[in-house]
């Protein structure tokens, strides 16, 4: 996620790589006696790529948008950093960043080539070489070379954030095999998603960053290479990112139709309800909005009747991700699963999808909800081969359980399932005194803290508390900001949080970072639950090989299951909708997508903005 090397006869000539790959662009690659390896233009994970070496574009955009218009959104909190591959600061990104390869949104998992024109990869993907575009340029004129891609790799794998260090762990070398060729070798292990994911990582410039220190924040704008850069800034107020008239990649397939608008301007607010007025007064032009109330209370205003500021839910087709109460089991308070199984039956679901979300959600019952990667009913087949081998060191309930969180009737007396919590918790040494829960044997008191950056969670949480309340638990919620948050969960320094566990329609290395014990000793990874099972990690690893679809799905689900009985969160909720609010000045492509929205491919209609200057003029006078 490459570059064409020369045949014996091209060998022997002494040429530069890049004349080689000039003179010798259309020829294979010799790389052992019994083994030829082709450039091609793109990687699928699984299968062969949708779209041909000749195509012209995605068939999800329109080709002949217009550049133009300013596109105005929101962003709550604030910034105090460029630099956005390091696990220091509150960083923002300058949109400039590039990678060798790019996704395509209407397939699982395939690449393209960006910054990399070409790619070779042996049958067993245990290698892979990136020919760079040799058109490539930074945003000072100067190209994009091999030295800048090995130097980013090594950056961001010893420096950078710790997510990078996981992700290629599995890379054994990079090389650079000429100017405009690099190769990287991978450790003896079969992880066919290796290729694909190391054209995600961003590309930096070398030269730049000789004379700045990698390793500190900076409000300094670090050079790039991609379609905008940053033009105006205020440190924690607002960026404005433009449009690069002279952007070297304009005229590839993988560009034609996105990157539309002239200006891209985020301004930043304290909190969500600040951000909704801007949006009803017109100072926003587009807002996803998150808050179930909200969609359902705050947008009954003569815009939206009018069709001035549209109110659209578009359906999507992609794994949920598991959103949850997560307990940090580093904590000795969450380190029995009786305890943390007994929790869950405190949160009342219904009573708040009823009462709060105005019955706009479905609970999550999977780390991969909403997909065919969840784990449903008990484990057959194939997913039962695969758990077998680990019988010994599972559970019972992973082979005789359908996972299922509490449920209720939902009229906020929750007496049966806090009947069942207080049992769990009696197993688990823990007895009531004087209305509070003690450990029998210490006599400590079960109280903890719900670490919250977000005010709206507060209503969330609260009847949690009043439930855990009835156990003779006392949780005490604590509002911080948003840069005192992010420093505490990457030090891993709560006791609970709302997090949450993004998932694509092709997992795989990701899933170290997410549930390793390797990461759970990682400061900055997203193991935030602290969990260290042997058994998980050797199913991810096992997922990461997978050598087809149907074994990735297979793996997937078996490792959803041991998850999910671990009881390492309380899942929440989720929907098949993404909640959209955008002003009446924007047009895109009517052929729906799989990701629901993809604003990109979104470009800013003159003909639409003069016609809705005009109504909003008549409808005020």
């Amino acid at each position: 996620m490459n570059s064409i090397s020369a045949i014996n006869t091209c060998r022997a000539l002494t040429v530069s790589v890049v004349a080689l790959y000039a003179a010798c662009s259309s020829v294979i690659v010799p790389v052992s006696a019994d083994e030829i390896v082709q450039p091609v233009h793109a990687i699928a994970m699984h299968g062969a790529p949708k779209y041909g070496p000749d195509f012209e574009h995605f068939d999800y955009v329109n080709p002949d948008a217009p550049n133009g218009g300013t596109l105005r959104l929101a962003q709550r909190g604030s910034f105090d950093s460029f630099h956005n591959v390091i696990a220091t600061g509150n960083a923002i990104s300058t949109g400039s960043q590039e990678t060798l390869l790019v996704s395509s949104v209407d397939e699982v998992f395939t690449q393209y080539g960006l910054i990399a024109e070409s790619i070779e990869v042996p049958e067993d993907r245990s290698w892979v070489t990136f020919n760079l575009r040799p058109e490539a340029r930074w945003h000072d004129g100067e190209p994009i070379t091999a030295d800048d891609v090995i130097w980013s790799f090594e950056m961001l794998t010893t420096v950078g954030d710790p997510f990078w260090r996981d992700y290629y762990k599995d890379v054994a070398q990079a090389e650079k095999l000429g100017k405009l060729r690099v190769k990287f070798t991978f450790k003896p292990t079969l992880n066919r998603e290796l290729p694909l994911i190391l054209g995600q990582f961003p590309i930096m410039p070398k030269h730049y960053w000789a004379t700045r220190n990698f390793e500190k924040t900076t409000l300094e704008p670090p050079l790039g290479s991609g379609p905008y850069r940053i033009r105006d800034f205020e440190a924690g107020r607002f960026i404005v990112r433009e449009l690069v008239e002279d952007y070297w990649g304009e005229h590839l397939p993988v560009n034609q139709g996105i990157n539309n608008f002239k200006e891209v301007r985020i301004t930043f607010y304290l909190d969500q309800t600040a951000i909704r007025l801007a949006v009803k007064a017109g100072d926003i032009d587009l807002e996803r909005e998150n808050q179930a109330k909200a969609w359902a209370t705050e947008y009954n205003i003569p815009a939206v009747e009018a069709g001035w500021l549209n109110k659209v839910a578009f359906p999507h087709q992609l794994p949920s991700g598991m959103q949850a109460f997560a307990m940090n089991t580093r904590r000795d308070l969450f380190k029995d699963k009786r305890v943390r199984k007994a929790l869950a039956y405190a949160f009342d679901f219904e009573w708040s999808n009823k009462n709060l979300f105005y019955g706009q959600y479905v609970r999550t019952e999977s780390y991969f909800d909403n997909s065919e990667l969840a784990s449903s009913g008990l484990p057959t087949g194939a997913e039962l081969n695969i758990l077998n081998h680990f019988q010994d060191r599972l559970p019972p309930e992973v082979f005789d359980e359908t996972y299922r969180a509490p449920k209720t009737k939902g009229d906020g007396r929750p007496r049966q399932n806090l009947r069942i919590a207080s049992r769990l918790l009696q197993e688990a040494g823990w007895e009531v005194r004087e209305g509070k829960l003690i450990n029998a044997e210490s006599g400590t008191p079960f109280n903890f803290e719900f670490l919250i950056t977000n005010q709206a969670f507060e209503r969330i949480v609260l009847p949690f508390a009043q439930n855990l309340e009835k156990l003779g638990i006392e949780m005490k919620i604590r509002l911080v900001d948003q840069a005192q948050y992010v420093n505490r969960t990457r030090s891993f320094d709560f006791d609970m949080i709302v997090a949450g566990w993004g998932q694509s329609d092709s997992p795989g290395n990701e899933q170290r970072n997410y549930w390793s014990s390797l990461a759970a000793d990682l400061p900055g990874s997203r193991n935030l639950t602290g969990m260290q099972d042997p058994v998980i990690d050797e199913l991810v690893e096992l997922l990461i090989q997978a050598n087809d679809r149907e074994s990735l799905i297979h793996h997937t689900r078996a490792l959803d299951r041991v998850l999910l009985a671990g009881h390492y969160v309380i899942p929440n909720w989720h929907n098949d909708s993404v909640r959209l609010l955008y002003w009446d000045r924007y047009s895109k492509p009517d052929s729906p997508i799989r990701v629901g929205v993809y604003t990109d491919r979104w470009w800013y209609d003159e003909h639409k903005a003069q016609q809705l200057e005009q109504k909003m003029q008549a409808g005020t006078s």
